[in-house]
């Protein structure tokens, strides 16, 4: 018989948006007739048309696969030269990255899981809490973790607190870290970290020989002038980070699937005897094996979200999901609620009444009120005692949910 990767039995109960998808569908078989008031604020899905640049630029490619003197077949795994030159000239312009040290994708997600397959065990591993769980459970799954407790928090990870008092921004710990999780814009707080608190993170990674896996996938959300879009604006982070973007949110890539990570030449790893290992070569050999490349009509399209139209009309769709952001923040706050997040970021945090769990929340606004929310529970035990609210919807719905949240809530 076959044996399993035992690590997958530690994993808790199910993904977290799996489990929200149960219950809503238990609650629509239960109560048919509610089923069309149904409004999702859950998961982070957009609801908006990809941008019309994007959609001809596809168009285009589509005809040329259909033309043998234009026709692609397999591409390069690490993406076309087009779409990689194209990312560093718009979003990474001075900061030192060149095109060969981006990989194009078809997922954030899946690459900050990925990405552990080249590391080793053993690795100290800092995560944020609250955090999204695809870095806990393909921790988990790779064997980097103990059991969970009765709580949830895995043996074997250093958890980062982020609470109210560090407006849910963790510092650097006392203790030494090899690989450290950020994501700023933070999901699921919308927490965005300042300039001086990255330069300690990147100081802190230099000091300890560590590398910062940095999502930046809602970075185009950032409204402040003074936050950083990327952790190379911080000087020595060429030597420790790898970051991770995204054309999902910003371009509306969801169903269309399309990211890329970027790893500096000179970021390193230690082989058992002590040699340093530029990551780079080792995420390149492991792209190479493992992934075909996206295709050919997709990195067309996200190549457009850069062209002069392509870059107005994702700025349209930015200050639709954020006003969104606004009238949901305002929604919350008016209820007497702490609220976090919604300004640099499309997800909007919030306090639950006193005395009501996050999960009561989500059984509360689905029963009563027919709004899908995420419990924060879901994203690590100092998530609990609030909930998320997702921007990414039509105005009419979120409209609709402040509404909602009034009635419900007054």
């Amino acid at each position: 018989m076959a044996t399993i990767n035992s690590n997958f039995l530690k994993l808790k109960a199910g993904y977290l948006f799996p489990e929200i998808a149960r219950r809503v569908k238990a609650y629509t078989e239960a109560n048919p007739d509610k089923a069309a008031r149904i409004i999702r604020c859950g998961i982070g899905d957009v609801t908006e048309p990809l941008p019309a640049a994007v959609r001809e630029a596809m168009h285009v490619a589509v005809d040329e696969q259909g033309d043998r003197a234009t026709f692609k077949g397999y591409g390069p795994e690490q993406g076309y030269e087009f779409l990689r030159q194209a990312i560093v000239d718009n979003q990474f312009a001075n900061l030192g990255i060149s095109a060969d040290e981006v990989f194009i994708s078809d997922g954030s997600k899946c690459d900050t899981g990925n990405i552990l397959d080249i590391f080793g065990k053993g690795n100290v591993i800092a995560i944020t809490d609250p955090v999204y769980p695809v870095y806990v459970d393909t921790n988990v799954m790779a064997g980097n973790t103990g059991d969970a407790d009765e709580n949830g928090a895995y043996e074997g990870l250093l958890y980062l607190p982020c609470n109210a008092e560090n407006e849910f921004v963790a510092g650097v710990p006392s203790e030494k870290a090899d690989l450290i999780y950020l994501c700023f814009p933070n999901n699921p707080t919308g927490a965005v970290a300042t300039r001086a608190q990255l330069t300690e993170w990147v100081a802190y990674a230099k000091k300890n020989d560590a590398i910062i896996l940095f999502d930046a996938a809602y970075e185009a959300f950032i409204q402040d002038p003074e936050v950083p879009h990327s952790i190379y604006e911080i000087e020595g982070a060429l030597d420790c980070a790898i970051e991770f973007r995204s054309f999902s949110k910003n371009g509306g890539f969801t169903g269309v699937r399309c990211a890329y990570v970027v790893i500096p030449k000179s970021v390193t790893g230690r082989s058992d005897d002590g040699t340093p290992i530029p990551i780079h070569q080792l995420w390149s050999r492991r792209h190479s094996t493992k992934f075909n490349g996206a295709s050919y009509p997709v990195q067309k399209g996200a190549a457009a979200v850069f062209s002069e139209e392509g870059k107005k009309q994702v700025s349209s769709l930015i200050n639709h999901y954020m006003g969104n952001a606004k009238l949901l923040r305002e929604a919350s706050i008016a209820l007497g609620l702490k609220v976090f997040g919604g300004v640099n970021a499309p997800y909007v945090w919030v306090s639950c009444p006193q005395g009501v769990s996050s999960w009561q929340m989500f059984d509360k606004m689905l029963q009563e009120a027919q709004v899908v929310i995420t419990p924060g529970s879901g994203f690590g035990s100092a998530g609990e005692g609030y909930f998320r609210i997702s921007a990414f919807n039509t105005r009419e719905n979120v409209v609709e949910v402040c509404r909602r949240l009034k009635e419900q809530m007054a």
